[in-house]
C-alpha cells in the first residue's frame, strides 16, 4: 500500500513540473514568423490575398479588404406630396479652414479622386452650368486645366532656338474652393428635415500669364447622385485613427465639413456678394441658416 501510494505521489509532482515547460513550448513564436497571412484551407482568402498582393509588396500588417467592398446607402425615396417645404441654397467649402483640410490632403485631394472618377466612369454626370442642362466630359475638362503653351528651346544637335509645344500639369493647389448645390426639405412623412447634396462644382483660381490673378472659375459640376457609388470607395484622411477612415460619401453625407452660404434661391437670383460686402455677406450667410432652422424649431411646440 506504501509503495502504491509513494508511485502515485511521484507521478504527480512528475506532472506538475512537466506541464509548464510543454506549455512554454506551445507558445513560443516560431523564428520565421512574419506579417503574412496564415495559410487556410478557404480558397477564397488565398485567392483575395493574391488578388491584393499580386505584383507589390503589402504596404502595411493587414489586407485592407473591407474598404473596396462598401456600398452606399441609398436616398429614402420621398414623394411630392410629402414635402410641406422647401429650400435651396448654394454653399462653399473653404479648403484652407482647418476643417476642411482633409480636402487638400497631398497624396489624394479632393479635387483629384473627382478626376479619377470622371476619367474612370463616363456614366459620372458633370455639367457645365449648375442647372445641369450643359454635359461635358473628362476630354474637355483636360483641356480646361491643363492647356499648352509655346516655348522657345535649344536644339542640343544643331544649337538653334526652335519652338516646342509643351503640355502643362493641372496644379491641384490652385482649387481652394468647393461649391455645394443643396435642397433643405422638411418631410412631412417622417416629420423631419432632409438636406440633399444634387451638385458639388470645385471652384480654381485662374491667373494670367503675367502671374496676376484673373478670378475664380468653376471647373464643372458634377450631379452628386450619380457620383455616390463611387465616392464610397476613396478613404478621406484620418488625423486621430488610420485604421478607421471615413469615405468621401460618408463625410459628405454627416456634413463634417466646414462651409457658409453665398446663395439662397430668391426672385432676382443674386448671390449675396451682389448685395453685401465683407462681414456683412458673413453676417447675412448666418442670417439665412438661421431663418432655416428657426423655420423648423417653430413647427413643434413644448
Amino acid at each position: 500500500m506504501t509503495a502504491t501510494l509513494n508511485r502515485l505521489l511521484i507521478a504527480y509532482f512528475c506532472a506538475i513540473l512537466y506541464v509548464p515547460f510543454t506549455t512554454t513550448a506551445q507558445v513560443t513564436k516560431p523564428a520565421n514568423e512574419s506579417y503574412e497571412q496564415p495559410k487556410t484551407n478557404n480558397p477564397t482568402d488565398a485567392n483575395r490575398s493574391n488578388e491584393i498582393n499580386k505584383g507589390t509588396a503589402r504596404n502595411g500588417t493587414y489586407d485592407k479588404i473591407a474598404q473596396p467592398q462598401r456600398e452606399f446607402l441609398p436616398y429614402k425615396y420621398i414623394r411630392e406630396a410629402d414635402v410641406f417645404w422647401q429650400k435651396r441654397v448654394w454653399r462653399v467649402i473653404d479648403t484652407r479652414q482647418k476643417m476642411n483640410h482633409t480636402f487638400t490632403y497631398s497624396k489624394q485631394p479632393f479635387i483629384a479622386v473627382l478626376l479619377d472618377i470622371i476619367q474612370k466612369h463616363p456614366d459620372a454626370s458633370i455639367f457645365i452650368d449648375d442647372e445641369f442642362t450643359m454635359p461635358t466630359t473628362y476630354a474637355e475638362v483636360s483641356k480646361q486645366i491643363g492647356g499648352a503653351d509655346s516655348v522657345k528651346v535649344v536644339n542640343p544637335d544643331t544649337g538653334e532656338e526652335i519652338w516646342k509645344v509643351v503640355t502643362n500639369d493641372f496644379d491641384w493647389a490652385s482649387v481652394k474652393r468647393f461649391r455645394l448645390k443643396e435642397d433643405w426639405i422638411f418631410d412631412q412623412s417622417d416629420s423631419r428635415m432632409v438636406v440633399r447634396i444634387l451638385g458639388i462644382a470645385p471652384i480654381r483660381e485662374v491667373y494670367d500669364k503675367n502671374g496676376e490673378y484673373r478670378g475664380d472659375q468653376a471647373m464643372f459640376w458634377l450631379y452628386y447622385p450619380s457620383f455616390r457609388q463611387y465616392l464610397i470607395k476613396y478613404e478621406t484622411f484620418n488625423p486621430f485613427n488610420d485604421s478607421n477612415r471615413l469615405t468621401w460619401d460618408d463625410l459628405l453625407e454627416m456634413r463634417m465639413f466646414s462651409s457658409y452660404i453665398m446663395k439662397e434661391s430668391n426672385v432676382q437670383d443674386r448671390r449675396i456678394q451682389d448685395y453685401k460686402n465683407g462681414r456683412d455677406a458673413l453676417l447675412e450667410s448666418e442670417a439665412i441658416k438661421r431663418k432655416m432652422l428657426d423655420f423648423y424649431e417653430n413647427l413643434w411646440s413644448y
